[in-house]
């Protein structure tokens, strides 16, 4: 997963000049579960109906120029590797980070799935 390469493409794009910031979401697989356990990976898996959904949802939030995510997904990932980059550009601050937050938390609860492997 590559942030930067994900920014650039989004200035490439032929309206970026109604973006007045970027932002981005790197979630990593962390070394211990929400409850405590030691974590040696996890795996994902995403619905891709839902998550098609969800981004044309908020691409449509006025402001928004784009909104770009990558999932590593039905593969085993170890600690500290990326889970998912997320990256939302659009006018303003408010904007952006209402849209990146929305997006994520959606993502979260409705697209992905994640089995942990424990140590």
């Amino acid at each position: 997963m590559d942030i930067q390469g994900i920014i650039n493409q989004i200035k490439q794009r032929p309206d970026f000049d109604k973006a007045g910031m970027i932002l981005a979401h790197n979630g990593v697989v962390r070394g211990t579960s929400r409850d405590g356990r030691a974590v040696s990976g996890l795996r994902v898996s995403v619905d891709h109906d839902q998550l098609r959904r969800i981004l044309d949802t908020e691409r449509r939030t006025p402001g928004i120029v784009d909104i770009i995510i990558e999932i590593a997904e039905d593969r085993r990932l170890s600690v500290g590797e990326d889970v998912m980059v997320l990256v939302v550009a659009g006018d303003i601050r408010d904007t952006v980070i209402r849209v990146l937050e929305r997006t994520l938390n959606a993502v979260k609860q409705t697209v992905t799935r994640k089995t942990e492997f424990f140590v």
